[in-house]
C-alpha cells in the first residue's frame, strides 16, 4: 500500500513537470514559411521545373529527416519548403507532421494529380476543393442470413450512423451515407489541443483565405491550357475524397459521388488536411485531373496524363504563390 501511494504521488509530480524538454521545437519567427507539397515524383518534378525557370525563386539548401527530403528556399523573397509526402495516407500524415515539427510553417499549398469522380472534368482540368473527406474509413460486415440484401451491423455503428444522418439535417456538406455492399462508411474521431475528447470529423475545410487567393490567382494567370492548346476547366470549391486505395472501379466511383458529392479522388489530401487542422495551419489543395476514375475501357492509363496534369497544376500553384507574396507585402 505504501509503495502504491508513493508511486501515485510520484506520477502526479511528474505530470506537473514542464514538457518543454520534450517534443518539437516552438518557432518564434515573424515571417513564417509556405510549404509547397506534392505526393510523388512527376508532381514534384513539375514544381521544381517551374521554380527553376524563375529568376526570383531558388532552392538554397536540402535537408533530410527520416529519409524524407525537404528543399529550402525562397519565392520572390518569401521563405518556402518543398517536399514530397509519398503516396497514400500514412506517408502523407507522417511527412506533413514532420515538416510542421521541423520548420516554421504557417501555410501549406499542396499540388498534384487526381482521378475525376465528376464527369465534368477531363484530363488536365483542375479542382481546388473546399472540403476533403476520407472515403474508405469503414466497417466490413457479414450479410444477414435471415434478411436478404441486409447486413448485420455492430450496435456501436448503428448508433453512429443514426447520429451521422441526423447531423446531415443541419450540415448539408455532411456525407449522405449509404453502404456499398458489405462496406459501410464510418468516420474517424479526431483529437486536438483544447478538446477534452476526440470528435467525429466528417470532413476538413480548406483555408478560406487560401481559397480566396486561388480565385484571385485565376483572374491573373495567363490562360492555362493543355499542350494541344485546349483550354482547361478550373473549379474552386466542392469536395474531394482521399483513401488508401487506387480508385479504378466505376461503380465505386459513382457511390463516392452520391455519398460525398465528390469531384475528385486521390490518396493524400485529407491526411494533409487533418494534420494542418490539428496544428492550426492554413492549407489548400490543387488537384489536376489525370483520368476519370474507373471510367476507361480496359487498363487504366492515368500515367499518360500525369506529367501533363502536373504541369497545369503547377501553373496555378505559382499564381497562388504570387498572391501569397502580395499578401505578405501588404
Amino acid at each position: 500500500m505504501v509503495t502504491s501511494v508513493f508511486m501515485s504521488a510520484n506520477a502526479n509530480a511528474k505530470s506537473t513537470e514542464s514538457l518543454s524538454q520534450y517534443g518539437p521545437r516552438t518557432f518564434d519567427v515573424e515571417n513564417k514559411w509556405t510549404a509547397i507539397v506534392a505526393a510523388y515524383e512527376p508532381e514534384i518534378k513539375a514544381i521544381d521545373a517551374a521554380i527553376a525557370k524563375l529568376p526570383d525563386a531558388k532552392i538554397s539548401k536540402t535537408v533530410s529527416f527520416q529519409g524524407v527530403k525537404y528543399q529550402l528556399g525562397t519565392y520572390k523573397g518569401e521563405p518556402i519548403v518543398i517536399f514530397t509526402t509519398g503516396i497514400s495516407v500514412p506517408n502523407a500524415a507522417m511527412t506533413m507532421q514532420m515538416a510542421l515539427d521541423y520548420f516554421p510553417i504557417d501555410r501549406v499549398i499542396m499540388m498534384g494529380i487526381a482521378g475525376a469522380v465528376s464527369s465534368e472534368f477531363s484530363p488536365g482540368d483542375i479542382s481546388v476543393p473546399a472540403r476533403w473527406y476520407f472515403h474508405d474509413e469503414s466497417v466490413y460486415v457479414n450479410p444477414d442470413l435471415e434478411k436478404e440484401g441486409e447486413f448485420v451491423l455492430p450496435d456501436y455503428y448503428e448508433k453512429s450512423l443514426a447520429s451521422f444522418l441526423e447531423r446531415r439535417k443541419q450540415d448539408p456538406d455532411s456525407p449522405a451515407y449509404e453502404n456499398f455492399g458489405f462496406i459501410h462508411p464510418e468516420e474517424m474521431a479526431v483529437i486536438k489541443e483544447g478538446w477534452d475528447s476526440p470528435r467525429q470529423k466528417p470532413y476538413f475545410s480548406a483555408s478560406t483565405e487560401l481559397l480566396t487567393l486561388t480565385k484571385k490567382a485565376l483572374e491573373k494567370v495567363s490562360p492555362i491550357a493543355m499542350p494541344s492548346g485546349k483550354a482547361i476547366h478550373v473549379k474552386v470549391g466542392g469536395n474531394g475524397v482521399t483513401g488508401s486505395v487506387f480508385l479504378d472501379n466505376a461503380e465505386y466511383r459513382k457511390w463516392v459521388r452520391r455519398v460525398f458529392n465528390a469531384d475528385v479522388s486521390e490518396m493524400e489530401s485529407a491526411a494533409v488536411a487533418q494534420v494542418c487542422f490539428v496544428n492550426d495551419v492554413d492549407w489548400v489543395v490543387i488537384r489536376s485531373i489525370s483520368d476519370l476514375a474507373g471510367g476507361q475501357q480496359g487498363k487504366n492509363v492515368e500515367n499518360v496524363f500525369d506529367g501533363i496534369a502536373s504541369g497545369t497544376g503547377a501553373k496555378l500553384l505559382l499564381g497562388v504563390l504570387d498572391e501569397v507574396v502580395a499578401l505578405e507585402k501588404q
